[in-house]
């Protein structure tokens, strides 16, 4: 089954607005095994957004618009839709009757006049509640196909995707799609490619996708089947195979689980408490780590030492380290970390000290110049690296690094395999 993507809004022609949305829904098709060979953008312009949702159901079994449901004049989308399919626009007393829970659940009692034209549906659409917004989804199906529109607010797209478009699709296939994740860090994408090429090759049901995040690869193993029982015994295989491929590679085979998630697991699982002593990422790193709920159990203190003074103060680096190697060096992370375990009485302790640009760097010490190092059972272990990439993106592998450090350092001195 063929599916095209359609965004809607002149803010991202005019690139004011950064389209995660069609990357989110293009991912969440494949996952579902659907084919999509055609993604578009389209301002707010009734015409041109008609030429384009016409061509594209000549061409795919769905389309799915995003954007351009909200009570303006400008949004346009149910409108050019309604046409298109040959529907007249009807007020529908289900979703009138959400606009006005939400409204009075907010801080503005009185409802504008223009939100009501939030209530108007093409006649005969399947309407899709939104729990988050007032815009409501839509399904129109019209000479077997099936046209989606859904808000452009991601927090009330992606929710109303996954609990409301992504049963629909499903039920569309004549198969079900079925799949399980494999996530890896310290490893290359290149490598992860060349080490399943030979499963790459003669691959056919169940099929293994690639993906590349920061600092991160990730494998899609999806099968189809008659029954989500059988695409998993397919699929089990697989997965074990890329398990004794990748080792220890592998921190998560779970959908949801991040990298931070995945150390916070560990930490709980083996009672030990941790501190963080940050300085060019200034943060970042405990940040991702709060964002994990129930990380106070095992989270005790992050500090950020940015200058040379810090460090000496909170984590008693000395001077004459300082001096003689430099803030950016194997030996000052070292200190910062053993200073981190020792200020906090903690099991560990992981610390970050380098260069994030623009400035600052030099031929011995180039910019994206980063030390980590891992304090665990009174060692150290320090990794240097040699980051690309600009501020923003040192800081953000970093701190991934810094993280899978901190993993793998837990499954070395505490053995899970």
């Amino acid at each position: 089954m063929v599916v095209e993507l359609v965004c809607v809004g002149t803010e991202l022609l005019l690139g004011n607005i950064v389209n995660t949305n069609a990357a989110f829904l293009a991912e969440q098709c494949a996952a579902l095994g659907l084919s999509c060979y055609y993604q578009s953008v389209v301002g707010d312009n009734e015409e041109r957004l008609t030429a384009t949702l016409k061509t594209a159901m000549e061409r795919s079994d769905v389309v799915i618009l995003c954007g351009g449901l909200g009570p303006t004049p400008d949004d346009l989308t149910k409108e050019a839709a309604a046409k298109v399919c040959g529907l007249p626009l009807v007020e529908d007393a289900h979703t009138r009757a959400m606009i006005e829970a939400y409204f009075e659940k907010s801080q503005w009692k009185v409802i504008p006049d223009n939100n009501w034209k939030q209530a108007e549906v093409p006649q005969g659409a399947i309407v899709i509640d939104n729990h988050n917004g007032t815009a409501p989804g839509l399904i129109i199906e019209v000479n077997g196909k099936s046209v989606i529109l859904l808000p452009g607010p991601p927090n009330e797209l992606i929710p109303m995707f996954k609990n409301g478009i992504a049963p629909y699709l499903n039920r569309l296939q004549p198969e079900i799609i079925y799949s399980r994740m494999v996530k890896l860090a310290g490893i290359g994408e290149s490598q992860v490619a060349a080490e399943i090429d030979d499963m790459i090759q003669k691959q056919t049901n169940p099929t293994i996708a690639t993906y590349a995040k920061t600092g991160e690869v990730h494998l899609r193993v999806t099968a189809k089947a008659k029954d989500e029982e059988e695409a998993k015994k397919l699929i089990k295989p697989v997965v074990k195979e890329l398990k004794e491929r990748f080792g220890n590679y592998i921190y998560s085979v779970k959908e949801d689980e991040t990298l931070e998630e995945a150390v916070v697991r560990l930490l709980k699982k083996y009672n030990l408490s941790l501190t963080t002593a940050e300085s060019c990422t200034g943060g970042l790193l405990a940040g991702r780590l709060v964002n994990v709920p129930g990380v106070s159990e095992v989270f005790k203190q992050g500090f950020i030492t940015y200058s040379d003074k810090a460090k000496r103060k909170l984590l008693d680096v000395s001077k004459s380290t300082l001096k003689k190697y430099g803030a950016v060096s194997e030996e000052t992370v070292k200190e910062m970390a053993k200073g981190g375990v020792f200020a906090t009485d903690s099991d560990v302790c992981v610390a970050i000290s380098g260069i994030a640009g623009p400035d600052g760097g030099n031929e011995e010490k180039p910019v994206g110049t980063v030390y980590i190092g891992c304090y665990i059972n009174d060692k150290v272990t320090v990794e240097q690296y040699l980051f690309k990439g600009n501020r923003a993106k040192i800081r953000d592998y970093s701190v991934v690094c810094a993280l899978d450090l901190l993993r793998r350092s837990i499954l070395e001195n505490y053995g899970e395999k």
